[in-house]
């Protein structure tokens, strides 16, 4: 263990280039650039918003012919889901759904999708109206989501989409998942930072959940159209998904799938590390020598 002990022979410019790029290496890795569709919220005035939440988006429609989701509705569905919006709504969301400035959107012409999203991920209520909405358990059951969607959705707003993963291309979704999707989310799905926002990963949405975001924009998210994600790429978009939860991880060590730039940092410093040993050992030999 001697060598461990003695005085280095790497010139002191090059330990220092070496922390550098180290340095740079882990600023580029904890980076996570937004997607192509993110955009960074606005104020009338403009300039960056000054609330935390931003700014209301109206979902987009299902295109004509494409797939949709119903839930049930009836009168007394309605009735209780009224009852339910009262008590557990309303101080954020407005009385008549018509939202309050700075805190809560307006809940007027949504449509299902976006209420069955929020509530069935417990992304709402929120303890604090500007945290951003993470998951959690649902707060409601099924038979009370169901009433809260019947009694939202009768103020109009467009059906909700939905997506079915058998019908849709592996290879294609990868291609439409780095397009679209990885820039925020990470390529297989494993979530990660952005500005003003945790970026959650994707382990434990199910298809239903990824379509209504897809044409929703949850939070910070952008939301796309049927002719930026049509129902082919979100059906194969959701059947990559799902099959991140168990890749193949073909030629060794996956790091918890968490991409491509941990995993050349870690191939850095184990490199390094290697290097490093190397020298001390070949200038241990060299004192010998002499």
């Amino acid at each position: 263990m001697r060598w461990l002990t003695r005085r280095s022979r790497v010139p002191p410019v090059l330990r220092l280039s070496l922390a550098v790029i180290l340095a740079a290496a882990s600023i580029v890795g904890l980076a996570a650039p937004p997607s192509q569709g993110q955009t960074s919220p606005t104020n009338p005035n403009g300039g960056a918003a000054h609330e935390f939440n931003p700014p209301t988006k109206s979902p987009e429609a299902p295109a004509p012919g494409d797939p949709t989701k119903s839930f049930p509705d009836s009168p007394g569905l309605r009735a209780l889901g009224y009852t339910l919006y009262q008590g557990t709504c309303a101080s954020c969301h407005g009385i008549a759904l018509q939202g309050t400035p700075g805190v809560a959107p307006s809940l007027r012409r949504v449509g299902p999708g976006p209420v069955d999203f929020y509530l069935s991920t417990g992304r709402m209520p929120l303890d604090q109206p500007k945290s951003q909405p993470l998951r959690n358990p649902p707060l409601f059951n099924r038979a009370k989501i169901y009433a809260l969607i019947a009694y939202i959705s009768a103020f109009g707003g467009p059906r909700a989409p939905t997506a079915d993963p058998a019908k849709g291309d592996l290879t294609y979704g990868f291609h439409q998942f780095t397009l679209n999707c990885a820039g925020c989310h990470q390529i297989v799905a494993r979530g990660g930072i952005t500005v003003n926002a945790q970026v959650p990963d994707l382990e434990q949405a199910n298809p239903q959940e990824i379509a209504e975001a897809v044409r929703m924009g949850p939070y910070l998210m952008p939301h796309f159209d049927a002719k930026q994600i049509n129902q082919h790429a979100l059906d194969s978009i959701v059947r990559y998904v799902l099959w991140t939860r168990s890749p193949i991880n073909a030629g060794g060590w996956g790091i918890y799938n968490i991409g491509p730039i941990p995993e050349g940092i870690v191939a850095w410093f184990i490199g390094l590390a290697a290097l490093v040993i190397v020298a001390r050992l070949i200038g241990e030999r060299m004192d010998e020598r002499t």
